[in-house]
């Protein structure tokens, strides 16, 4: 009996409470962590073909060279690697990841980057364009999503425009409100970032569960609310199954109660505002609704600028004023800075203002309408495929089940036909972010070819155990999840190894 099995058999009935508690105490147990240990080692050696491939093809650095090695063997190997990891996003193999992809665009953004790697928005005085550049690029960010008046920074990514509005409601509420023991309302399928915000700036996490169309459950926010809430979250859409939330309804919840409300547009921030003007049906989610208080929304995915920029935005200056660090102290001088990071690449916000005001509203509206019309097809071909259920109501994220098969082991047998699909649990499913990627010609029909096929190869090898639907299948059953926490700090262990 392994791991899994044996805490399946044991444990998984209990109620989370308990479970915690066994959890805790099994850990310390030499024979069992000793257990735990081997089962990690050996799922990690199976990983590790897969995230480490080119360890006995390119010279490996566990240390500086003891001289250095010249700029074109350096480029030639980069070269090399680009042309060999190219091929899978740039044919449309990948969910997400590459939002834009032609070439000629990113010859253009490389371009700017060239012209602009040595701008830091840290010294606004040397490098004043760059300042010039985010400015407008929050400007541009908040009318697109009818946010007049409103305001923000340019920050690395969805992640830390999600961080800095948490850190934002949780000064605002201990200023204002006097509270200090701050908590945040959203739903499950919010984006783990705000859990990350929950962890390092001790706000607590209400999570709350979603409708069968996997939209939050306003009820369950209204009984969530208390005097500790800081901010009540809604996704625009979700990143599990592309559902938007009940934002309307929830904000002006968030308004009567007198607390923050902010969206996460992160993923769709740069597709919903263009897909309502080509006439699909789009729930109002932006600073139209007097409730919403601050929008993430990402430029790096459908505002098609190089990985690493985003925009975070409040609806008042006072508000954004909680986010701003600022010291008058410092035997160094005054120092401040509006986000998280001191020194920033000036280049990538040059790349993005570039990308912006180069692809322009009519731009954006073409590019909407592709991915829109490749998500309808893709979602009418499910639709026909009985193995499989479309979760919610999707635009251009589809989530998908199986309620005959297992659905891990046709997301690794897509695997084997180069798609590099998201995996999902709670429930068991998969997605495709649909991208520009998936609008080039014979994309959309490939893929729905390959999971007919793949449907059909699980069903013809039930006896396929496969090497990732075990490990999917383990992170979607196991009942302690501090276990699966433990199994992920091994992957990041594993990534990080030379």
């Amino acid at each position: 009996m392994n791991l899994e099995e044996f805490l399946m058999k044991h444990i998984g009935k209990m109620p989370a409470p308990a479970v915690a508690w066994v959890e805790k105490r099994m850990k310390k147990i030499p024979s069992i962590r000793e257990k735990m240990d081997r089962e990690y080692d050996g799922l990690m050696a199976g990983l590790e073909p897969s995230l480490k491939p080119y360890k006995d093809r390119y010279p490996v650095f566990a240390k500086l060279p003891a001289r250095g090695r010249g700029r074109e063997e350096i480029l030639h190997e980069m070269e090399s690697l680009r042309a060999h990891e190219e091929s899978q996003w740039k044919d449309g193999f990948v969910s997400g990841a590459v939002y834009h992809g032609d070439e000629s665009h990113i010859a253009f953004l490389n371009q700017v980057y060239a012209l602009n790697s040595q701008s830091n928005p840290l010294h606004a005085d040397v490098w004043p364009s760059t300042t010039k550049f985010e400015a407008e690029i929050v400007s541009m960010t908040a009318n697109m999503l009818n946010g007049e008046g409103a305001c923000g920074t340019v920050s690395s990514g969805g992640t830390e425009s999600i961080m800095l509005a948490m850190k934002t409601y949780r000064d605002w509420a201990r200023d204002t409100k006097g509270i200090t023991r701050p908590e945040m309302i959203a739903p499950v399928t919010a984006h783990a970032a705000f859990d990350k915000a929950s962890q390092y700036f001790g706000i607590k996490m209400v999570k709350v569960p979603v409708d069968a169309d996997s939209r939050a459950d306003v009820n369950a926010v209204r009984r969530a609310v208390n005097r500790n809430t800081v901010v009540i979250v809604g996704s625009a859409p979700s990143f599990p199954h592309g559902a938007v939330d009940p934002i309307q309804e929830m904000s002006e919840l968030a308004r009567r109660h007198k607390v923050g409300f902010h969206t996460d547009a992160c993923l769709g921030g740069f597709v919903l505002p263009w897909a309502e003007r080509l006439g699909y049906n789009v729930p109002a989610f932006d600073f139209r609704l007097p409730g919403v208080t601050s929008i993430s929304v990402d430029t790096h995915k459908y505002g098609y600028a190089a990985k690493g920029t985003s925009v975070i935005l409040y609806r008042s200056k006072e508000l954004r004023h909680y986010q701003y660090y600022t010291t008058s102290e410092w035997p160094g001088g005054l120092y401040f800075s509006p986000t998280f990071a001191g020194s920033r690449p000036g280049a990538l916000s040059a790349a993005c203002w570039a990308a912006l005001t180069s692809i322009g509203e009519q731009g954006y509206l073409d590019a909407t309408r592709k991915i829109l019309e490749t998500a309808d097809f893709i979602k009418w071909e499910i639709k026909k495929i009985p193995e499989l259920r479309i979760i919610g109501d999707p635009l251009f994220v589809i989530a998908f089940a199986s309620d005959s098969l297992d659905i891990y082991k046709i997301l690794e047998a897509m695997g084997h036909k180069k798609w590099s699909l998201n995996g999902l649990h709670k429930p068991p499913c998969m997605h495709i972010a649909l991208t520009l990627r998936h609008a080039q010609p014979g994309v959309k029909e490939r893929f729905i070819a390959d999971l007919r096929a793949a449907i059909d190869h699980v069903k013809s090898h039930p006896e396929e155990k496969g090497s990732m639907a075990p490990v999917y299948g383990m992170a979607a059953t196991m009942p302690m999840r501090g276990l699966v926490s433990d199994m992920l700090k091994k992957y990041l262990d594993l990534i990080f190894k030379v």
